[in-house]
């Protein structure tokens, strides 16, 4: 099958200001607990829940959920994302960061037709769809500190009614909620616009949410649901954008629709909203009309303190919420041939942590981390390989130690963990990296 057409890519180049195994081995790659060994209290987890269901004062990472292998139960039931429709292997892939896979059982793992990894162990890859690997990344949310995860709901997907793409969506969806309580994280539904029209981007998104969120699935009666005030939070990504849909008029539609049926709505908009700097003209009445902005800032390689001071005046004076988007770093050579590897250094976490330093220097108290897992472009923060001995010996992959400095496996959900508590106040603002590079 062809891979889906429902990613951010396109808004990340050529767009001006937005820049371009085993149990045991796991504890030795970077402490974290294998999914079968963790444990929660439930009654502990429902009270963490009031806590993390807000969006104000509170750090919440995008959840892609859209990793499928052939033969993982999904109704999809193909390679996904990892590859075009057939197992990864040496040429044949669409990811450019190697996750760490030793902490997800067997029954969630695949095998590729890459060589064994380095360390002699077999390549392979988890699937998104499997309840266990689901549960596991809301257990390291809730283990590292991070309030709860925004889940990515496509244009693409709402409108296959009736298809395979769509049931695997609410699935997924369905399993993130149940792990969200299970857990005690908030968690919100993201509608990216990706894949709808300017004749479809209201009516899809109104039947969406009323027949199937707050229907079919009722997510917005769980507990762990994110509400501001009371308010159910949505969250409309790609208002503004050039390469997306909508006009002022039906944006403005359809924000008006879902704050008259109680929702608090958050926009992700251009990086350059204020300016109409790469982004459709006019757009001020759309952006003004949003009780969050989220600019996108995903591609853009530099840190710029005034940006971010700029953002948070304008809005306090509009009386509206501040949501800046951090990343750890990008690149996507893999997928895109031509493009060069490491595109966008992390700089062994120095990049995204001074990032959630201009944030807190700001005075913003909320974030957006892009993303948990989304290895595709090499931003995710779940847990990755460190260095060559994790990765296939006949396929490059990102890995960890790029910039010259060993980092666990897990160091990205350690960083955001930190990075969460210095944006909500309980940390000082450090200037530096406050975390060991293992641990």
């Amino acid at each position: 099958m062809s891979h889906p057409k429902h990613s951010r890519r396109k808004v990340l180049r050529g767009a001006g200001a937005l820049g371009v195994g085993a149990a045991a081995a796991w504890a030795g790659a970077g402490n974290l607990s294998p999914a079968g060994a963790a444990t929660t209290n439930p009654a502990a987890a429902l009270k963490t829940i009031k806590a993390a269901s807000a969006v104000k004062g509170k750090v919440y990472v995008g959840y892609q959920g859209w990793f499928v292998c052939a033969g993982d139960g999904s109704p999809i039931n193909n390679w996904t994302h990892w590859s075009q429709g057939s197992a990864p292997s040496p040429g044949n892939q669409t990811f450019e960061l190697y996750p760490d896979t030793s902490a997800y059982p067997a029954g969630a793992l695949t095998q590729t037709g890459y060589a064994k990894l380095g360390n002699g162990r077999p390549a392979q890859l988890f699937s998104s769809y499997a309840t266990a690997v689901i549960e596991q990344h809301f257990h390291w949310m809730q283990q590292y500190g991070i309030d709860g995860a925004a889940l990515q709901r496509f244009g693409s997907d709402v409108t296959a009614v009736g298809q395979p793409r769509l049931k695997q969506r609410n699935d997924i969806h369905a399993k993130a909620r149940d792990a969200a309580q299970k857990y005690g994280r908030g968690f919100y539904i993201e509608y990216d616009l990706s894949g709808l029209t300017d004749a479809n981007m209201v009516s899809a998104l109104q039947n969406d949410w009323t027949n199937t969120i707050n229907g079919t699935l009722g997510l917005t009666n769980s507990p762990s649901y994110t509400r501001e005030g009371g308010k159910p939070v949505v969250h409309l990504w790609g208002l503004g954008f050039t390469n997306r849909p909508g006009t002022v008029a039906s944006s403005l539609q359809l924000i008006n629709w879902f704050k008259s049926k109680g929702a608090y709505v958050i926009g992700g908009v251009p990086r350059g909203w204020r300016t109409d700097a790469n982004a459709k003209p006019g757009y001020g009445p759309v952006y003004a009309a949003l009780d969050m902005l989220s600019p996108w800032n995903v591609g853009n390689p530099t840190v710029n303190q005034q940006l971010f001071n700029d953002d948070m005046a304008k809005l306090k004076a509009n009386g509206q919420e501040y949501q800046p988007v951090i990343y750890p770093g990008f690149a996507w050579s893999n997928w895109k041939e031509g493009s060069p590897r490491n595109e966008i250094p992390r700089k062994s976490g120095d990049f995204m942590w001074q990032q959630a330093v201009a944030t807190a220097r700001c005075g913003a108290k909320n974030a957006f981390i892009a993303m948990f897992d989304e290895y595709d472009e090499a931003t995710a923060i779940a847990p990755a390989a460190t260095d060559s001995s994790m990765i296939p010996t006949n396929q490059y992959f990102l890995t960890l130690d790029a910039d010259g400095k060993h980092l666990s496996s897990n160091f990205y959900l350690r960083l955001a963990g930190a990075a969460t508590k210095m944006i909500n106040g309980s940390a000082p603002i450090s200037a530096t990296v406050p975390i060991p590079p293992v641990g």
